[in-house]
C-alpha cells in the first residue's frame, strides 16, 4: 500500500469521524450540552480533589477516556473531531497508525475513575474512531472520593456531586436526625457548604448573647425554625419557584439569603425578609413572557452571528 493510499485512508477516516460529530451534535440538538466532551478543569472544580499522585505508564481503557484539559471544544464527546482545522494533525496520526508506527505514549489525568487528556487529544481521537480498546498513557491520579462512570454527562455527573455532598452533609451534621427534615436538595454543587457556614454565623450571633456556648444541634434547630423555614414559607406563599425553572426551595434560600444581605449592606436591618424574597423574585425571576422574549432575542442573535 503506498504512501498516497495511505493519505487518502487517513483523510476519509477523518471525514466520516467528522460526520459523525456533526450527526451527534444534531441529535443533541435541544440538549447540546450531552454532546460536548468534558473539562478537566469543570470537573476538579466539582469534585475538588484532595491531592495528586503520579501512577506511572499504564494501559488504558479508551473509553474511560472522557474528557480534555485544554481542547474540550474542539471533539464531542466521543471524542470525534468537531473543526476543520483538526484535520492535519488527525490525518497525520491516523496515517501512523495505519501504517502501524508507534507513537509516544499519552498523558493523563484521572479522577473520579474516568481520565481526561492532557496531552495527545488527537491520538484519542483517532484511538476511539479506529476502535482501539486500549492506549499506552502516563497517568497523574487526582484522590477524589466520588466515583464517576464512563457515559456520564455533564448533568448525570453534577447529580453524582450533589448526592455526594448531601450525604455527607447529613452524616457530618446529623441534619436530619435533628430537624426531622431530609429534603434539602439543590440543582448545582457546593451549596451544602454555604448552608453550614450559614448554621455557623447563626451559631456565632446567639453565642454574642448568651454566656454559655449553644450546641451544634440547637444552633441546627434555631437555624432551620427561625431562617431557613420562613424564608421556605415565603416561597411558597409567593409562587417564586414559578419564575426559577428546574430549581429547588434551598436554591432559592441561598440566593434570597445573599441578596437580603446586600440589601441591608446597603439600606440598613431595617429591610425585611419578605420585602427582600419580592425584590429578588421581580429583579432575577423569568415569568413566561420573560422566558419567550428571552428566546426570541436569543435566536435574533444566532442568526445575526450565522450571517
Amino acid at each position: 500500500m503506498g504512501t498516497d493510499i495511505y493519505t487518502q485512508r487517513s483523510e476519509e477516516d477523518f471525514f466520516k469521524a467528522r460526520n459523525k460529530a456533526l450527526f451527534n451534535d444534531l441529535q443533541h440538538f435541544l440538549v447540546p450540552d450531552e454532546s460536548k466532551l468534558l473539562s478537566f478543569a469543570e470537573i476538579k472544580q466539582m469534585l475538588k480533589p484532595q491531592n495528586e499522585v503520579y501512577k506511572g505508564m499504564e494501559a488504558v481503557p479508551v473509553k474511560d477516556i472522557v474528557g480534555s484539559e485544554g481542547r474540550y471544544h474542539d471533539f464531542d464527546n466521543h471524542f470525534f473531531p468537531r473543526n476543520m482545522h483538526l484535520k492535519s494533525r488527525w490525518t497525520s496520526i491516523d496515517k501512523a497508525h495505519l501504517q502501524n508506527v508507534i507513537l509516544p505514549p499519552i498523558v493523563l489525568y484521572e479522577i473520579g475513575g474516568l481520565y481526561f487528556v492532557r496531552d495527545g487529544n488527537h491520538r484519542v481521537s483517532v484511538a476511539k474512531a479506529q476502535g482501539v480498546e486500549m492506549i499506552d498513557a502516563e497517568v497523574v491520579s487526582l484522590q477524589s472520593e466520588i466515583k464517576l462512570k464512563s457515559g456520564m454527562s455533564i448533568r448525570q455527573i453534577q447529580k453524582a456531586v450533589i448526592h455526594y455532598e448531601k450525604r455527607v452533609f447529613y452524616n457530618e451534621t446529623a441534619f436530619g436526625d435533628i430537624t426531622d427534615c431530609w429534603n434539602i436538595d439543590f440543582s448545582t454543587p457546593g451549596q451544602y457548604d454555604v448552608l453550614y457556614q450559614h448554621i455557623q454565623i447563626h451559631k456565632y450571633f446567639i453565642n454574642q448573647t448568651r454566656s454559655e456556648e449553644i450546641s451544634t444541634e440547637d444552633a441546627i434547630l434555631s437555624w432551620y425554625h427561625t431562617l431557613y423555614i420562613p424564608i421556605i414559607n415565603i416561597i411558597k406563599r409567593r409562587h417564586i419557584l414559578r419564575k426559577f425553572r428546574h430549581r429547588t426551595p434551598a436554591d432559592l434560600y441561598v440566593w434570597i439569603v445573599k441578596y437580603w444581605d446586600e440589601l441591608k449592606k446597603k439600606f440598613g436591618d431595617s429591610v425585611s425578609m419578605d420585602s427582600a424574597a419580592s425584590e429578588f423574585t421581580d429583579k432575577f425571576g423569568e415569568g413566561p413572557i420573560k422566558r419567550l422574549w428571552r428566546k426570541i432575542v436569543s435566536k435574533g442573535l444566532t442568526k445575526r452571528k450565522k450571517s
